[in-house]
C-alpha cells in the first residue's frame, strides 16, 4: 500500500510538473532585462536601445533597458555575470569591459573569458577627437601643439577609465610624445555635457555619442581612429593620415549573458539578433551614427572577445598604462 501510494504521488507530481512546463511555455515568458553598463545618452546606450526596440518589434519580446554605469562598465557587466542564467538578464558587452579593463584594473569583479555566454556581435565604432565649434583647435596638430606647450594640462574627456576613448588618448599622447590630462566620466553623456559647457577642451568619444552634436554644428571633429575615413564623416581625416601611421582604435559591442545559459536560449537570442542586424533600416541607422553592423555567431563573438582581450592586454602591459 505504501509503495503504491508513493508511486501514485510520484506520478501526480510528474504530471503536475509537466503541466506547469506546458503552462509556462517556451522562453521567453516575461520581460528580458538588457543591462547597459553606461549611462543614458552615450553610444553604448543608443545602440542598445535600437537593438532592444527592434527585438521587441520583430520577436514580440519585451526588453527593458537597465542602465548600470560605473567603473568603466564593470559594475553593469558584473550584474550580468552574477545573474541567473535563464535568459531574462542579458548585457551589452563592450571592448572596454570585456577586453581592456582586465589589463587596467588590479582586480576585476568577473572573468570576461569564463563568466559570460557570448550571444552575438552587434556593432563596431571608432572614436572621434572632437572640440567645441568655437575652439581654436582646427586640426589634430593644433591640439598636440597646445598639449606640448602645456604638458599635462590639456584635458581630454573620455567616457570612463578603460574605454577605447581612454586608450586612444593614451596611445595618441605616447605616439606624439606629449602628456595630456585624462578626464574620465561615467559615460559619454556627462563627458559631452562638460565639453559643450567648456569644462574640458576636447573629447575622445565614440561615433554614436558625437554624431548628433556634429550634425547640429555644436562641435567639430579633428580626427577619427579608424583605419579609413568614415562614410558618415568623409571630410574628417584619420589619426593615421595626420602623421601616425598604423594608428587604429575601435570599440565594439555585443550581447552577452551569464555563463551557463542553455544552448537553446542562446541560439534563439543569437538568431533573432542577427535578423535584426540584417534589416536595412537598422544598418542605415547604425551607419548614420558612424557605426558598422557586425553580426557574428556566438562562437565567432567569443573568439573575437578572446582575441581583443589578448591584444589590448599586451598593449597595456607594453605601454605601462595605468589608471589615474
Amino acid at each position: 500500500m505504501q509503495r503504491r501510494q508513493f508511486l501514485q504521488c510520484g506520478a501526480a507530481a510528474a504530471l503536475a510538473a509537466s503541466g506547469l512546463a506546458r503552462a509556462q511555455g517556451p522562453w521567453p515568458q516575461k520581460p528580458i532585462r538588457l543591462v547597459v553598463p553606461f549611462p543614458p545618452g552615450g553610444g553604448t546606450d543608443a545602440t542598445s536601445r535600437l537593438i532592444a526596440e527592434k527585438l521587441t518589434t520583430l520577436a514580440r519580446w519585451t526588453l527593458v533597458v537597465d542602465n548600470k554605469p560605473g567603473a568603466g562598465g564593470n559594475i553593469g557587466l558584473d550584474m550580468v555575470a552574477k545573474a541567473v542564467p535563464d535568459g531574462y538578464t542579458i548585457g551589452m558587452g563592450q571592448a572596454a569591459n570585456l577586453a581592456i579593463n582586465p589589463g587596467l584594473y588590479p582586480k576585476m569583479p568577473f572573468d570576461p573569458l569564463k563568466d559570460f555566454t557570448a550571444i552575438a556581435g552587434v556593432a563596431a565604432q571608432p572614436v572621434v577627437l572632437v572640440v567645441r565649434q568655437d575652439s581654436p583647435f582646427r586640426t589634430l596638430a593644433d591640439f598636440l601643439r597646445q598639449a606640448r606647450a602645456r604638458s599635462g594640462e590639456t584635458g581630454i574627456a573620455q567616457a570612463g577609465n578603460g574605454t577605447v576613448g581612454h586608450l586612444a588618448g593614451e596611445m595618441l599622447a605616447r605616439r606624439a610624445g606629449v602628456r595630456v590630462m585624462q578626464v574620465p566620466y561615467k559615460g559619454a553623456g556627462p563627458a559631452m555635457n562638460d565639453l559643450l559647457g567648456g569644462q574640458v577642451p576636447a573629447y575622445f568619444g565614440n561615433t554614436v555619442s558625437v554624431m548628433p552634436q556634429l550634425a547640429a554644428g555644436s562641435i567639430r571633429a579633428l580626427a577619427v581612429t579608424s583605419a579609413q575615413r568614415l562614410s558618415a564623416l568623409p571630410s574628417v581625416p584619420t589619426v593615421a593620415e595626420q602623421g601616425f601611421a598604423g594608428f587604429e582604435a575601435t570599440t565594439w559591442l555585443g550581447l552577452v549573458a551569464p555563463a551557463g545559459l542553455p544552448a537553446d536560449i542562446t541560439a534563439k537570442l543569437s538568431a533573432t539578433t542577427l535578423q535584426v542586424l540584417a534589416r536595412p533600416d537598422v544598418q542605415q541607422r547604425l551607419k548614420q551614427e558612424g557605426s558598422v553592423a557586425t553580426p557574428t555567431s556566438p562562437a565567432a563573438f567569443a573568439a573575437h572577445i578572446r582575441a581583443e582581450h589578448a591584444k589590448w592586454g599586451a598593449l597595456i602591459r607594453e605601454a605601462q598604462i595605468k589608471l589615474s
